[in-house]
């Protein structure tokens, strides 16, 4: 791999993903950029790139945390730096690797020397090797949560912490933070979005042109690296100095009272929570207006700063995409883009004083139930999920064995109708559910799930240190080092350690599993309220598994064989979708579907052996297609109980005259049934509440 850098103005194309990194260049303040989109669209090479325009900073001599000469820290472990030499370098690119650790990231002390010899031994982390530079998180969507928060906690205060047993460094940590994600690969939680300054979606060009131009930049960048940059030497140049340009122009630029009421009007109007929106927004329109050598904010400037900084802060929940409404955004402009008129003398009937409900038609011209347009059944948003009243599809042939509508006359056979295949339906509302969770102690990736050993939680016990020690555990290392300070001859009041004192804190948290679904979609399951129930019952467990951050995974089963929907992955987007789009009809194979589930777990096993599966089977107990098809699924069921396979039943059996084969079958897998009813947090809050030996006293009196 060559050492020069891909030009950044040889990058064809992503205007977008191009301007939310000048601007972050011009003003830091911004918050960063996150580059959401496919993989192989040149996410990364274009973040290098731009480490390279960046004018270079100046240094003092010996520190290693970069402080400048002209306001140097004054909590600099290095410090004091009065009177220091200085040189100059160029801003540094730090790319954070996805396993990293949080010592890594931060530093570490080492608290040997610290507790024996009174000495701060720090070696300063990636946080301060990009202060002053870029920092890069490549797949940010796959690094541990904590680890996330640490890095937007850092990028928020512009200063790192490190605390260890009392004894603490903090040094500056100011940087240009960019993270790219492939959205298939899973989403950040909503809050950790709202963290990004600036959010861009790119996706690989459709144009032969513009992909064949792509195509012979890359292989002439391939074949002679030195010489394909000197040909945008120039160019790169002139970007540069564009770049310092805006920085020294950025603190003359005014904003302007209309156009700050344009910023707050429409973060309002998109119903952003918080105020980071605004502020965010007001930064980036600053930024623009300084990138285009103004000194005033215009109404361009806030409504391209409106498309960077709010669709990643419209998420209502998990399986929303980000996105903008564009009309709803141009009228929240148009009435604002005047200036306030006085209050006093104004006529009633007349246009609204901002803060005040818009329009008076309630339906008419305000956002849709999603905040993003008019809910006219067109355009903009996700259609609102339908109950069991109104299931989408409902102009498609009812299943064979739905039940007929009243009045609706029987169509009479000789034989047995084939079973068919059924037409989608749509889940039923989500709601929260019953937290399931494995049995036992786990050392799984943290999550919110199971009880495991993780590097947070709180501390349940003390052992000897496995390796370099973490998290000190301070009363056990006093309690072993205490017996032996006579005989190691303490004369003073210094207690005397030796390595084979320490003992290390064994922390308990929570860890993130793996959630396999089995979910029947055969003819048994076909009718549409009922599927409906089902599939909201399901996205229900999904939304559970995205916010314990699980892994998720999905089989359906219906006709004469099980399919593996969708392989374990941290998107549970692409589940929501799967199940959206799930067919129903045909015979019940469920043995092929729990011998499915046996070899996927199998898999997993081998893949990352300390996650640990839940198995989610979703079912009403019938089994068909052979003579001995229940037998079957029971065996298959018994083999999965053999392995120590944690599961849970979703008994979806209906109707007057219940079989209790899904009960059957939970027995048989060692797990407990729960019905759709019971799935519901707030339907078993309510059971325990009648339960309550208190609540049968007052009954009884």
């Amino acid at each position: 791999m060559s050492d020069v850098r891909y030009p950044f103005t040889a990058i064809v194309g992503m205007a977008d993903l191009r301007l939310g990194l000048l601007l972050n260049a011009v003003s830091p303040a911004v918050g960063g950029v996150l580059v959401r989109g496919e993989k192989g669209t040149a996410k990364s090479t274009m973040v290098r790139a731009l480490a390279g325009l960046l004018p270079s900073i100046a240094t003092i001599d010996g520190c290693r945390f970069a402080c400048d000469p002209g306001a140097p820290d004054p909590h600099c472990p290095d410090g004091p730096h009065a009177g220091g030499a200085s040189s100059e370098r160029p801003a540094r690119l730090v790319e954070l690797p996805v396993g990293v650790s949080e010592d890594r990231i931060v530093g570490s002390l080492d608290l040997e020397r610290a507790l024996a010899e009174g000495v701060k031994a720090y070696e300063p982390g990636l946080l301060a090797q990009a202060h002053r530079g870029v920092l890069y998180i490549d797949e940010v969507n796959l690094l541990q949560d904590h680890v996330v928060d640490l890095l937007l906690d850092a990028a928020a205060m512009g200063r790192s912490y490190v605390e260890r047993e009392g004894v603490s460094v903090r040094h500056a940590a100011r940087f240009l933070l960019v993270g790219t994600m492939n959205p298939e690969e899973g989403e950040l939680r909503p809050q950790l979005l709202d963290r990004f300054g600036l959010t861009v979606e790119i996706a690989a060009t459709r144009d032969p042109a513009e992909r064949a131009e792509v195509v012979r930049r890359r292989l002439a960048y391939d074949a002679d690296p030195a010489g394909f940059a000197a040909r945008f030497a120039e160019d790169e140049r002139e970007l540069a100095l564009r770049i310092t340009a805006a920085r020294e122009l950025l603190p003359k630029v005014g904003l302007t009272d209309v156009a700050l009421r344009q910023i707050t009007a429409v973060c309002a109007a998109f119903e952003v929570d918080g105020l980071r929106a605004d502020i965010v927004m007001a930064r980036t329109a600053v930024a623009l207006a300084a990138w285009a050598g103004r000194t005033e904010v215009l109404e361009e400037d806030v409504r391209q700063a409106a498309r960077l900084a709010l669709p990643h802060r419209r998420r209502r929940n998990p399986f929303d995409a980000p996105g903008l409404d564009e009309e709803q955004l141009e009228r929240t402009l148009e009435e604002h883009a005047q200036p306030e008129e006085p209050q006093s003398g104004e006529p009633e009937g007349e246009d609204p004083r901002p803060g005040e409900p818009e329009g008076d038609g309630p339906e008419d011209d305000g956002p849709g139930p999603d905040g993003g347009g008019p809910d006219n059944g067109g355009g903009g948003g996700a259609p609102e999920p339908a109950g069991p009243e109104a299931p989408a599809g409902s102009d498609a042939p009812a299943p064979a064995d739905a039940p007929e509508a009243p009045g609706q006359q029987p169509v009479p056979t000789q034989h047995p109708a084939p079973a068919r295949e059924s037409a989608p339906v749509a889940a039923g509302e989500p709601y929260r559910t019953r937290l399931f969770k494995v049995d036992g102690t786990g050392k799984g990736a943290q999550g919110r799930r199971s009880p495991a050993e993780t590097d947070g939680g709180h501390a349940i016990r003390a052992r000897r240190p496995q390796g370099r020690l973490a998290h000190l555990h301070l009363s056990a290392t006093l309690q072993a080092a205490a017996p032996h300070q006579v005989a190691r001859g303490r004369a003073s009041r210094a207690l005397l350690l030796h390595k084979d004192d320490f003992r290390e804190q064994v922390r308990q948290g929570r860890e993130s599993n793996l959630v396999l679904f089995v979910v029947d979609a055969s003819g048994s399951m076909a009718a549409r309220q009922r599927m409906t129930a089902v599939k909201g019952a399901v996205l229900s467990l999904l939304m559970d598994a995205y916010q314990r951050r699980d892994k998720i995974g999905m089989i359906t089963f219906r006709g004469a064989s099980a399919e593996l929907a969708l392989p374990p992955t941290s998107s549970v987007e692409v589940g929501a979708a799967r199940l959206e789009s799930l067919p129903t009809g045909g015979r019940t194979p469920l043995a092929a579907g729990l011998l499915r589930a046996h070899e996927v777990l199998r898999v997993e096993r081998m893949r990352d052996p300390h996650r640990r599966p839940l198995l989610v089977v979703v079912t009403d107990g019938r089994a068909t297609g052979t003579r001995d098809a229940v037998a079957q699924s029971q065996r298959a069921a018994g083999l999965l109980a053999a392995q120590g396979v944690a599961g849970v039943v979703l008994d979806c059996e209906a109707g007057p005259v219940r079989l209790g084969l899904a009960r059957t079958l939970a027995a048989q897998l060692g797990a407990p049934a729960v019905t759709l009813d019971e799935l519901r947090a707030e339907g078993v809050a309510s059971l325990v509440r009648d339960n309550r030996p208190d609540r049968a006293i007052r009954k009884a009196a």
